[in-house]
């Protein structure tokens, strides 16, 4: 990201300590993930240590360190996920791509995240494909999304 970018970004802001949510998630609107070089201009700007910005960042599932896929898909793992079978829809996932959480495909069309909670416990299991809630996903359904991966 070039300096002018993180120049705007930070020009609504006073470089406050508790400004460093706002921050990230105007980062990530900019550049679509968290980098380091985000990491450390952001230290600078709020005069914190880059370990504390990672802290704040790492906290939540919503920021993310890696360039995002064209297709993110996002699978719950939440208590009520997990006991309806969010791990085995995350393993259906990272079969089906050939991928890890946190990982994108080579070629950038999917990338791949695990949720600590989507929200959406009722809706249990639940994925989320570009900020889509998919709910009450059975493994066969997400393997049907998944064939049909070249509308994403």
């Amino acid at each position: 990201m070039s300096e002018d970018i993180y120049q705007d970004v930070f020009s609504s802001f006073r470089g406050e300590e508790g400004e460093l949510i706002s921050i990230l998630l105007r980062v990530q609107e900019r550049i679509g993930y968290i980098s380091e070089e985000a990491v450390m201009r952001i230290s600078r700007f709020l005069r914190l240590s880059e370990n504390q910005v990672y802290g704040v960042a790492s906290f939540f599932s919503r920021f993310r360190f890696d360039a995002p896929g064209k297709t993110s898909i996002k699978v719950c793992m939440g208590t009520a996920c997990h006991v309806h079978g969010g791990s085995l829809l995350a393993d259906a996932v990272g079969w089906d791509l050939g991928i890890t959480y946190g990982q994108a495909t080579p070629d950038r069309r999917f990338d791949f995240q695990r949720a600590n909670c989507l929200g959406c416990c009722t809706l249990a299991p639940v994925v989320e494909i570009n900020e889509q809630i998919q709910s009450r996903v059975l493994v066969t359904k997400l393997k049907e999304t998944m064939n049909r991966r070249e509308e994403f």
